[in-house]
């Protein structure tokens, strides 16, 4: 669903970078344009998008996320350290203006009404206990208990956004994608098959790694050395996978 009430916002793009609504952005704002942005946006609303730059198309994404200023100190040189909270999804009509900083006509973006409350409540209870079991698994792989934070969001669109911004290693394009859907529960889906598919190889895994320490727990049995060569190399193959359930 599009808000039709349009509006100029300032835009940040930023190398796959990809701000989801209610996360925190820290910035170290330097170039002389944004060094301007910042503090025309601080005698306004405090508020500025941004957009993610895809450096391999070098183009800017049509989707970006409202962020508004939390925190700003300024140092002598005239350079600053902001910390910024994602709002509203918008999507750029046109960039009305270049210098000295861009400027974009945008629309507001929200999510589709679900047609079931209790279908999408369920998938989410899914989503949670998938998310539960990766960051479960990873801990003990890794030997150090991991748990998610206290303040996980309850409600299915939240925690989808929690979910796309808090995915692991290269996954901007995958990002921009989640973030660009307008219905709650394809996004849930979609997170939820990344989630299953991670549990999945994180739980071969883990029992690869407690196989191997039965072994090394045998006193006599050697058989199985070249067997165990064999496995911790694809063991080793798998790192990106942690990589992404953080």
């Amino acid at each position: 669903m599009t808000n039709l009430a349009v509006r100029e916002l300032p835009l940040f793009p930023l190398p796959d970078v990809v701000l989801f609504p209610q996360e925190v952005l820290p910035l170290h704002i330097f170039e002389p344009r944004y060094r301007m942005m910042l503090r025309t946006v601080m005698e306004t609303d405090r508020r500025f998008g941004v957009v993610r730059w895809d450096p391999q198309a070098g183009k800017m994404a049509e989707v970006g996320c409202c962020a508004e200023i939390l925190q700003c100190q300024t140092q002598e040189d005239d350079r600053s350290n902001i910390v910024t909270l994602g709002q509203q999804r918008f999507r750029v009509l046109d960039v009305v203006r270049e210098a000295p900083f861009r400027v974009g006509l945008v629309s507001w973006i929200e999510d589709e009404h679900a047609d079931s409350h209790q279908a999408l409540s369920d998938l989410s209870l899914e989503v949670r206990q998938a998310l539960h079991d990766v960051v479960d698994l990873t801990g003990k792989l890794i030997g150090k208990p991991a748990s998610l934070p206290n303040d996980l969001p309850d409600l299915p669109r939240e925690l989808s956004f929690w979910i796309g911004a808090h995915l692991g290693g290269p996954v901007a394009d995958h990002q921009q994608a989640l973030l660009e859907i307008t219905d709650t529960g394809e996004r849930l889906r979609q997170e939820y098959e990344l989630l299953d598919q991670t549990r999945r190889q994180l739980a071969a895994r883990t029992v690869l790694k407690d196989t191997f320490r039965d072994l090394e727990d045998d006193d006599g049995d050697l058989s199985g050395l070249g067997q165990r060569g064999d496995a911790a190399d694809f063991d080793g193959e798998g790192d990106d996978d942690l990589g992404r359930s953080r």
